[in-house]
């Protein structure tokens, strides 16, 4: 087995190691996370009538930010990342 594995990136098929496609994953799980935060906290300052979207900018800041944000962002990408890593059914076997 190979401790080598591919990845797509602009159209470009490159090897590098299993441990930073896995890390790759886990940061752009935290990314995407941080996104769907920010549209949600930024969405509900211009809905309510206390400052618009520059309020909910603020807000989403100081909330991500927040060192127990990071580490629940973290804990719960490693964990599905794992998981599925962990579920993947092996080459030779049928489920």
């Amino acid at each position: 087995m190979s401790d080598r594995t591919m990845i797509d990136v602009a159209g470009k098929t490159l090897l590098i190691p299993r441990l930073a496609k896995r890390a790759l994953q886990v940061l752009a799980s935290m990314g995407l996370t941080a996104l769907l935060t920010l549209a949600i906290i930024v969405a509900n300052g211009m809905l309510t009538a206390k400052g618009g979207s520059a309020a909910g900018l603020n807000t989403w800041l100081a909330f991500i930010q927040r060192p127990e944000v990071i580490g629940t962002m973290l804990l719960t990408s490693v964990v599905t990342i794992l998981y599925l890593h962990w579920d993947k059914p092996s080459a030779g076997s049928r489920r």
